[in-house]
């Protein structure tokens, strides 16, 4: 999971989606940010779009699965996005998931003229049923929506992404809209970098919501997103560590890190919680060494 925010060009996201593909790991995502979000970070080369990345992406790797964690719901109208996100998962050959999320960071809306109402729980919740009402209208059919904040007339609810459905990831530390929106949308419930403790409770306030309407809890993917840094021995682990802008004590307390083994153990412990996916959100993008170190001496022992 990359941050291309704080500075990565679209060949330093390509170097890293076909090594992480040519590793064997399962999937390549993207945050979906316009601005740097770490002030120490001058963010350069500028920004790159999600969606225009996975674009390119999906025409240079074959197996790698590709997606975001999140796309804001203020960058898109949901016609947009539905459009954009079946035609990179055709791009692909059905290798697209979509994260989407409410957005969070004034300030990158402000620098680019993209509005940021307050409030923006409901723009989600029609985007969800906008997004997914498209894809799953039969052909030859025509989609219709009257909400609050968006309409759609007759709409040909075209092109169709190849999967069907199309993996929707929705996440956050909510106590009650949330989990309620991951029980009725999401094929995947993710917890972005939230305390250890938190992990099991989280999960279920899911679990509790998708029960409330009668769907089975165990259909979703449980997903935990952590920042990650791993070494062979504890100075290139602390190196790792340092290039993060974290100390070695608050990565372990916090992250995915340390050495192989105690990265190992840690993976035991978040299984034990419910965690049946994990994004390792990797911040220097020109040290492929730490992915190859990953796959070659953690994976394995998984």
């Amino acid at each position: 999971m990359t941050e291309p925010q704080l500075g990565a060009s679209y060949d330093d996201l390509l170097a890293v989606a076909q090594a992480t593909e040519k590793l064997g790991f399962d999937a390549f995502i993207r945050s979906d940010h316009y601005l740097t979000t770490d002030d120490s970070i001058d963010g350069l080369p500028g920004p790159t779009d999600a969606w225009t990345t996975l674009a390119g992406l999906a025409r240079e790797t074959s197996t790698v699965r590709l997606g975001t964690l999140v796309s804001s719901v203020t960058y898109r109208y949901p016609g947009i996005l539905a459009i954009q996100v079946a035609q990179v998962d055709q791009m692909s050959g059905g290798r697209v998931e979509l994260g989407l999320g409410t957005g969070w960071f004034r300030r990158e809306h402000e620098a680019y003229g993209i509005p940021f109402p307050e409030k923006r729980f409901g723009l989600l919740e029609e985007q969800l049923a906008i997004v997914t009402g498209l894809w799953s209208t039969p052909l030859g059919e025509t989609f219709d929506f009257a909400g609050e904040h968006y309409s759609l007339h007759d709409s040909p609810a075209l092109p169709k992404p190849v999967q069907s459905p199309v993996p929707v990831i929705i996440g956050g530390a909510g106590a009650s809209r949330t989990p309620r929106l991951a029980a009725r949308y999401a094929s995947e419930f993710n917890l972005p970098f939230v305390p250890f403790e938190n992990v099991r409770p989280g999960f279920d306030r899911v679990r509790d919501a998708c029960l409330a309407i009668e769907r089975d809890p165990d259909e979703l993917v449980y997903s935990l997103a952590l920042v990650t840094a791993v070494g062979g021995d504890e100075a290139e682990f602390a190196r790792r560590a340092a290039r993060v802008g974290r100390t070695t004590e608050w990565m372990r307390g916090n992250g995915l890190a340390g050495t192989a083994s105690e990265v190992v153990d840690r993976i035991g412990a978040l299984r034990e919680d419910g965690v049946e996916r994990l994004y390792l959100q990797i911040h220097d993008l020109q040290d492929l060494d730490q992915l190859d170190f990953i796959a070659r001496e953690v994976v394995p022992q998984l």
